[in-house]
C-alpha cells in the first residue's frame, strides 16, 4: 500500500475555505427561498383558526393568553418588508393580514371593552414600524392597499365590529389572494346582517357608501359590482339606500 503524501500547508488552507464556502452555501440558498416564497403567515393562520369562528366573531378573551404568538408574527412581518420585487398578490395578502392582526392586538391592548370607538383614535395612532415606516390603520387602508385598485380588500379588512366584514378564520396568502377575495366579497355581500338585496331595492353597507369611489363612484358601476356576486341581479333602476352601522364588538358572546 502507498503511503499518502502529506498536504502541503496552502492546499489545507484552501480546503478549509472550501468547506467553509460549503456550510455557508446551505444558508445562502434557505435566505434565497425565503425571499421568494415571501412572508410566512403560518402563526396568524393558526391564531384564527383557533380563536375565530366561521361567523367571524372572535374569542379576544382566548387570545389575550396567546399575545406571545401575535406579537412573533408581527415581528416576523417587521424582518421581511416588502420591497419593489413583491408582486401585488404579495404585497395585497401582506397588508391585509397585517392590518387585521394589528386590529386584533389593538383590541387586546384594551380589552374588555365594548366597541373600537371607544379607543381614542383607533384609526389614526402609529401601531407598528416597518421598514423605517411608521404605520396606522389609516395608513394602510388608505396610503396602501387603497392605492392598489383592488375593491375587494374592503370585504378582507376587519375592524373589530359587528357590521365589518367578518374577519376569516385563515389568514390571505399570494397563491389564495384571488379566491379568497372572491369568496370574501360573496359572503359579505349576501350576507343578509350587513345588506338587505332584493331585485328592486337594496339596502347596503355604509362601506359601499363611505367607499363608492373604489367601486366606480356610479351607481351603475355599483350595481354591475353587486352583480357579479348576487345569485339574482338587480333590476336596472333598483333604489339603494344604505342601512346604519353597529360598531360594536365582533366578540364570542360569553358563555
Amino acid at each position: 500500500m502507498r503511503k499518502p503524501h502529506p498536504i502541503p500547508r496552502m492546499a489545507r488552507i484552501q480546503s478549509f475555505l472550501l468547506l467553509v464556502l460549503l456550510a455557508c452555501a446551505p444558508l445562502t440558498d434557505l435566505q434565497a427561498q425565503t425571499g421568494e416564497t415571501g412572508p410566512d403567515h403560518a402563526l396568524w393562520d393558526g391564531l384564527l383558526r383557533n380563536y375565530v369562528r366561521a361567523d367571524g366573531l372572535v374569542d379576544y378573551r382566548g387570545l389575550t393568553a396567546q399575545r406571545g404568538q401575535l406579537e412573533a408574527y408581527l415581528a416576523g412581518l417587521g424582518s421581511q418588508v416588502p420591497d419593489s420585487t413583491w408582486g401585488s398578490s404579495r404585497r395585497l395578502a401582506y397588508f391585509i393580514n397585517l392590518y387585521n392582526a394589528l386590529t386584533v392586538r389593538l383590541i387586546l391592548d384594551h380589552y374588555p371593552l365594548g366597541s373600537i370607538r371607544d379607543l381614542p383614535d383607533p384609526w389614526g395612532q402609529v401601531l407598528i414600524t416597518l421598514g423605517g415606516q411608521a404605520y396606522s390603520l389609516d395608513a394602510i387602508e388608505h396610503q396602501v392597499l387603497r392605492k392598489m385598485g383592488e375593491p375587494r380588500i374592503h370585504f378582507a379588512l376587519n375592524c373589530a365590529s359587528l357590521s365589518c366584514p367578518a374577519l376569516q378564520p385563515r389568514a390571505f396568502t399570494e397563491k389564495e389572494l384571488n379566491a379568497q377575495l372572491d369568496a370574501a366579497a360573496r359572503a359579505f355581500i349576501n350576507d343578509t346582517a350587513r345588506n338587505q338585496i332584493t331585485p328592486r331595492t337594496a339596502r347596503l353597507s355604509r362601506i359601499f357608501q363611505w367607499y363608492r369611489s373604489d367601486f366606480g363612484n356610479s351607481r351603475d358601476k355599483l350595481t354591475a359590482f353587486l352583480d357579479t356576486y348576487l345569485d339574482t341581479p338587480l333590476e336596472p333602476g333598483c333604489r339603494i339606500g344604505f342601512l346604519p352601522y353597529d360598531w360594536n364588538l365582533n366578540e364570542v358572546p360569553p358563555e
